[in-house]
């Protein structure tokens, strides 16, 4: 999965690209201030770089400059976003060694098809060595051969994720998993239905079948973010990742499969959930030996918004707020959450 960053300090315009390009099947990180872009940059490499042009405290070209001077990221595709009156600083910034340039206002097919052809140019592509990429945090969503899959259903979606997760599978194992309240004809009936529906959507041969037990395609092997998001996790755990890395792994976090309603998606998510509180937890207690208090102070919130239970969040929150001096302090000491004040 290509990853772009994008900085702008137009919040609004950070936002239209990101859902823009997450929907096209991107992995998108932000940043509103270029000098935090470049400290981003020291743990997060992306395979694109998009940037506005003028911006406060370091301008887009001075930006393009630092990055081209970088040794490692000398070479990463950068493209600038302009409006008319900036087309001098876009001739300024293609001979400093950007690769392109978007014009504002632009469509999301017009920042699309930008995206798609330097990528294609740099030899990336949005889907994994089977052409195929699944996303499931936050999201329900599989690109094949350069665009989203139109489901013939959404239970057609679901019985894919479930064959992602369990690999090989009987009819009975899948019925039972997604249709648990109805009796073993009727959801048998329902698989057989469902999996002709996902056969329809990508093609007969997505799912084999041998002894009664299906499959997907060896060569259907899509590049998956919940994988991607747990093996990193298991490398948290080892002790292997420092405070920027911990809090870029806690980001990729979302809701799986939202919408979706089976018992076998709840025990996903509930499993997710708890990798996501031990990285929160981790990258907590780094900001805190940082003396970060306040990158501490909303970890530990993001932590009690899944888990409003957790004593040692509701203390380490308490403690973080009192060493910034923010009144909040005493709510957090009383267990009153205010989550829909932002820390910031």
């Amino acid at each position: 999965m290509p990853r772009i960053l994008v900085v702008d300090d137009d919040a609004a315009i950070l936002k239209l690209i990101s859902v823009i390009l997450s929907r096209a099947g991107h992995e998108v990180r932000t940043s509103n201030h270029p000098v935090e872009a470049l400290d981003l940059l020291k743990v997060f490499t992306p395979d694109l770089v998009i940037s506005d042009v003028v911006m406060p405290y370091m301008t887009g070209l001075e930006f393009l400059e630092k990055v081209r001077d970088n040794e490692q990221l000398g070479a990463l595709p950068f493209v600038l976003l302009s409006s008319h009156a900036e087309r001098g600083d876009v001739r300024r910034g293609m001979n400093l060694g950007a690769d392109d340039y978007l014009p504002k206002p632009f469509t999301p097919l017009d920042l699309t098809t930008a995206v798609d052809a330097r990528l294609r140019r740099a030899g990336l592509t949005i889907q994994g060595e089977s052409g195929m990429l699944a996303k499931g945090l936050g999201t329900a969503q599989v690109v094949w051969k350069g665009a989203a899959v139109a489901w013939v259903s959404r239970k057609a979606l679901e019985l894919f994720f479930y064959l992602l997760e369990h690999k090989e599978v009987t009819s009975w194992e899948a019925a039972e998993a997604l249709w648990p309240e109805k009796d073993e004809a009727r959801a048998s009936s329902l698989f057989h239905t469902t999996l002709h529906r996902l056969r329809r959507s990508l093609s007969n041969e997505a799912v084999v079948s041998t002894n009664r037990r299906y499959a997907l395609a060896v060569d259907l092997t899509p590049e998956y973010d919940v994988q991607r998001y747990e093996l990193l996790a298991g490398q948290a755990e080892n002790g292997s990742l420092g405070l920027e890395e911990l809090r870029e792994l806690a980001a990729i976090y979302g809701h799986f499969l939202p919408g979706a309603d089976s018992p076998w998606v709840d025990d996903v998510r509930s499993r997710l959930e708890q990798k996501q509180l031990s990285i929160l937890g981790l990258a907590a207690r780094a900001a805190t030996e940082a003396g970060r208090a306040k990158d501490a102070a909303m970890l530990h919130q993001r932590a009690l918004a899944i888990d409003p239970m957790s004593e040692l969040d509701w203390q380490g929150l308490a403690r973080a707020l009192d060493t910034i001096g923010d009144p909040r302090a005493r709510l957090a000491a009383q267990r009153e959450a205010w989550w829909a004040v932002d820390l910031d």
